[in-house]
């Protein structure tokens, strides 16, 4: 049976990009589809091997310029690739979907022209990572009051403190850390973000253990002790670190809808075609039931509304339209709907879909990361609902 989401994306996009997303479909059928379970059985983080084939593709460089080394590509082309590989698998997708929108895009958007230059070339052939340093252990949702404090010392910012939940730190040579560097001043002038080498002195990495969701993307700890770096490491402005991270942020949730909706689009494949296979009640397909068609039903219009509404937006981030209500709208709805989906289709199929080889109850877990990565639902609701109560 055909994918549902391929009849729908022939329609959005043009011939070129469709013709890169069924690239970037066959890779993943031919070189993750078939080692899922063994790499999950195995808890084997995504293999290096692995990595090296999306580098050869390309796929770390998408949305990096040309004259960087890039494919000079958009932010659609970073959402196809997670469309395509989430379709699998969202842990793999992430990969160089995180290495793009968390590490690449703060350069090119905010570094200066030496910084682009020192890193953008080796992050476009996927030889380098940048992680994102946000998210701390008392620092979740409030990412905008960090912890982590870069104190200033002569011609030297001290950098103390701990981050966590930072995706790619396994492979990563550096990180950009958020850092409090004024705590008097307002609230969003309060911080820094600073380029940081993972091999600098003071600097500890910790794989985070018994994670049971994205299980072959790394995920770490990083903890700094009186690390020194210059104003050369800075990204962005002194005390403007608020706005690098709103800033990278807004691609990132495009993304991470994308993997929800390539979930729900996996999700709906296995369940249509299992209700025609699944006899029950006089030898006949369990899809003849209203409910169990209701279900695919909802999940069809789900995916076809949130591919609209996703390449939409892709086009309003690249004119610079794209406001963070509605980054944060989309992630919200295509999170929860995917969520909620997936959940009543594993229904329709019982027992079975519980199976790591069935490859719902991936999803299912996976898709738990989609409605609190990159902002939490109920935080961003409530950044959502903001102009709502304007008078």
């Amino acid at each position: 049976m055909a994918r549902r989401i391929d009849t729908y994306l022939a329609n959005l996009i043009g011939e070129d990009k469709f013709a890169f997303y069924e690239a970037v479909r066959d890779f993943s059928d031919e070189q993750v589809a078939p080692h899922l379970l063994t790499w999950e059985r195995e808890h084997k983080l995504v293999p290096d091997s692995c990595i090296q084939a999306m580098g050869e593709m390309g796929l770390f460089g998408l949305p990096i310029a040309e004259e960087f080394g890039g494919q000079g590509g958009d932010h659609l082309d970073l959402c196809l690739m997670g469309l395509a590989i989430g379709y699998h698998s969202q842990a793999v997708a992430i990969t160089p979907g995180a290495a793009i929108s968390l590490g690449a895009k703060p350069l090119q958007l905010c570094g200066t022209e030496a910084q682009k230059r020192a890193h953008l070339p080796a992050l476009a052939a996927g030889e380098r990572m940048i992680v994102f340093g946000l998210s701390e252990p008392g620092r979740g949702s409030d990412a905008a009051n960090p912890e982590v404090t870069a104190v200033k010392k002569g011609d030297k910012w001290v950098i103390n403190g701990e981050k966590c939940w930072s995706t790619n730190a396994h492979w990563a040579s550096h990180v950009v850390v958020h850092a409090l560097t004024d705590p008097d001043a307002p609230n969003g002038k309060r911080s820094t973000c600073f380029i940081v080498p993972m091999d600098q002195k003071g600097v500890f990495y910790q794989e985070m253990q018994g994670k049971k969701v994205w299980e072959q993307s790394s995920t770490g700890s990083i903890m700094f002790e009186n690390v020194e770096v210059s104003d050369d490491e800075i990204l962005g402005e002194v005390n403007n670190g608020f706005k690098v991270m709103v800033t990278t942020l807004n691609g990132g949730r495009l993304f991470i809808a994308s993997l929800a909706l390539g979930s729900l689009a996996f999700a709906l494949d296995r369940c249509r075609t299992y209700a025609e296979e699944r006899n029950q009640f006089d030898d006949k397909p369990i899809g003849r039931f209203q409910r169990v068609q209701d279900v695919i039903v909802d999940m069809d219009i789900a995916l076809e509304s949130g591919l609209t509404w996703l390449t939409h937006c892709c086009d309003l981030y690249e004119k610079g339209t794209l406001g963070r209500e509605q980054a944060a709208k989309i992630k919200v709805e295509c999170s929860r709907r995917a969520s909620e989906l997936v959940a009543l289709g594993m229904e329709i199929c019982g027992g079975v879909s519980s199976f790591d080889e069935f490859g719902l109850i991936r999803h299912h877990n996976d898709l738990f990361v989609t409605r609190v990565g990159e902002g939490s639902n109920f935080a961003l609701k409530d950044l959502i609902v903001r102009p709502l109560r304007k008078g």
